[in-house]
């Protein structure tokens, strides 16, 4: 078992499975390693009892922060958030026309996506077992549609794979199977295997193959109807005098290997990727919006928190209006800060010494997401791809097609980018009209015809040049969890941290609502002990 192997050696296995297979398929690695565990959520945390005029400030008005100033105010306790951004949510979040997206070091961007499209450039997909964020979706009336994950009919591109021309998925996928099933079946039945499969399972297990690789009655993988009925035909199944179907051929193993495409296939095994997937009617912040809608009344937005403080009676936050330039200190008996590890980092902050190497012991990831606003749906008229992704070895990671208004004669934002790791650097790093061009360029491979003359405009979101967080989520390493994690999570005096990076289930919103769950469940116990 991997999972039983030394920190060195888990290490270079990731950095290995990484190298050749990519992100996606470390982030599998990475679940099998314990770092996306399964949730936990048994229903909202039974809090009652707060003593007369107990308080709590809340840092930062995203998800974590504002499920925390519910479930306390629920409880009992006065509760007040401060919030950065002229709205709440955070990283749930979706960019408008109208909206403006402003960098680090100035760069501007005056979104000007039609009424209705609109680009998420932070979460966008809910697994169907995150129960905390869907039970808190049903509690506030956040309409929730299908999320459309896996799309057969999409596309896989790799630059040195048949001659670069994207490939589409269910032909690759059709054709590895069947090859492998092809090896195995030659394998058992040349006694390769005896040794390790019993007689009655020998022939089982050529049963299945024979079925699951499409395989014929000499168990070879060839072209004909049936295999066609898998991967699709050279001419599909018609009507009347010229109604025969013609199976279409398959590709080498040799060229199916080339494509990589067990990484798109085991992507798609991985429990956090796997369907159902769900995304809110509207947009994702229509979840932070649900939430705002509890404890509006609660949050004080556009207050840059600069300095955190404590001592034996409670806590106090200092900060600065970003609109009018007020300065006040917030004061409380106790604290959950929600801020990421990457503000928290370069503010003063009274804390044991301990907690503040935790805080900076967290790298957080570059993503970069990019929402090309398209003048038609080409994708669904020409190419038949009803939402689902097509991924390339580009930086640009993938695109994907949008999840609502199938069939609708408008314009639509099309996540142009995806992009991760060495991509997400490369493109955070060029000015945003670059990145458009970038996209485009990156993109055009997909839909030569169609990428350039359909678009409109386009927007994106580098989350390292994100002033409000500096990154997209924590990045966890083995080794920095070990000596640093408990002493980030622990309650340090009066002020106890939430949020994604709290969590065993980083960079998703059900981690920050299970992170924040469990530490006003901490704060509570410790309140009525005080």
């Amino acid at each position: 078992m991997i999972s039983d192997l030394s920190p060195q050696t888990r290490r270079d296995l990731l950095t290995m499975i990484g190298r050749a297979g990519g992100g996606l398929a470390m982030y599998q690695a990475m679940t099998a390693l314990g770092h996306a565990a399964e949730t936990q959520f048994s229903g909202p945390p039974a809090l009652s009892g707060a003593r007369a005029g107990a308080s709590v400030l809340v840092l930062g008005a995203g998800l974590a922060g504002m499920l925390a100033a519910y479930e306390l105010t629920k409880a009992g306790y006065k509760v007040q958030v401060l919030e950065y951004q002229d709205r709440p949510g955070g990283r749930n979040y979706s960019v408008r026309g109208g909206d403006k997206i402003v960098e680090v070091g100035g760069a501007t961007q005056n979104v000007a996506y039609q009424p209705g499209n609109y680009l998420n450039p932070g979460p966008w997909r809910i697994p169907h077992h995150h129960r905390t964020l869907l039970h808190y979706c049903k509690a506030f009336g956040v309409e929730l549609e299908p999320f459309i994950q896996l799309n057969h009919n999409a596309m896989v591109h790799r630059k040195d794979a048949f001659g670069g021309k994207p490939q589409r998925y269910k032909e690759l996928a059709v054709d590895f199977t069947g090859h492998v099933s092809e090896l195995l079946g030659k394998s058992l039945n040349a006694g390769a295997l005896d040794s390790a499969v019993s007689k009655e399972d020998k022939e089982k297990l050529i049963a299945a193959l024979r079925e699951w690789g499409a395989l014929d009655g000499d168990l070879k993988f060839t072209s004909n109807l049936g295999v066609s009925s898998r991967r699709g035909y050279d001419r599909a199944p018609g009507g009347g005098v010229n109604g025969a179907p013609t199976p279409s051929k398959i590709n080498g193993l040799s060229d199916v290997l080339s494509s990589h495409v067990w990484t798109q296939m085991s992507f798609y095994f991985n429990y956090v990727m796997q369907t159902t997937m769900f995304q809110p009617k509207g947009g994702m912040d229509m979840i932070g919006k649900g939430f705002y809608k509890q404890i509006a009344k609660l949050v004080r937005l556009n207050t840059k928190v600069t300095g955190i403080k404590q001592d034996d009676k409670g806590v106090a936050a200092t900060w600065t209006d970003t609109v009018t330039g007020k300065t006040g200190v917030a004061t409380a008996d106790y604290m959950v800060c929600t801020l990421p590890a990457t503000i928290l980092a370069q503010m003063d902050m009274q804390v044991s010494d301990a907690k503040k190497a935790a805080i900076k012991a967290i790298p957080y990831s570059g993503q970069v997401k990019i929402g090309l606003e398209m003048k038609s749906r080409f994708w669904e008229e020409k190419y038949s791809i009803y939402g689902g992704h097509s991924f390339t070895d580009q930086a640009i990671g993938l695109i994907s097609y949008p999840n609502y208004d199938f069939f609708k004669d408008k314009p639509a934002v099309l996540l142009g980018a995806f992009a991760n790791g060495a991509g997400g650097y490369m493109l955070a790093g060029m000015t945003p009209e670059k990145r458009i061009e970038a996209a485009l360029a990156q993109g055009s491979v997909f839909h030569p015809e169609e990428y350039r003359r359909e678009f409109m405009n386009g927007a994106s979101v580098a989350w390292s040049r994100m002033p409000w967080i500096l990154g997209c989520c924590g990045m966890w390493t083995e080794e920095s969890r070990e000596a640093h994690y408990q002493n980030f999570v622990s309650m340090d005096g009066r002020i106890v941290l939430a949020g994604e990076h709290a969590s065993y289930y980083g960079c998703w919103m059900e981690g920050a609502l299970l992170s924040s769950l469990d530490a006003i469940t901490r704060l509570h116990k410790r309140a009525l002990a005080a």
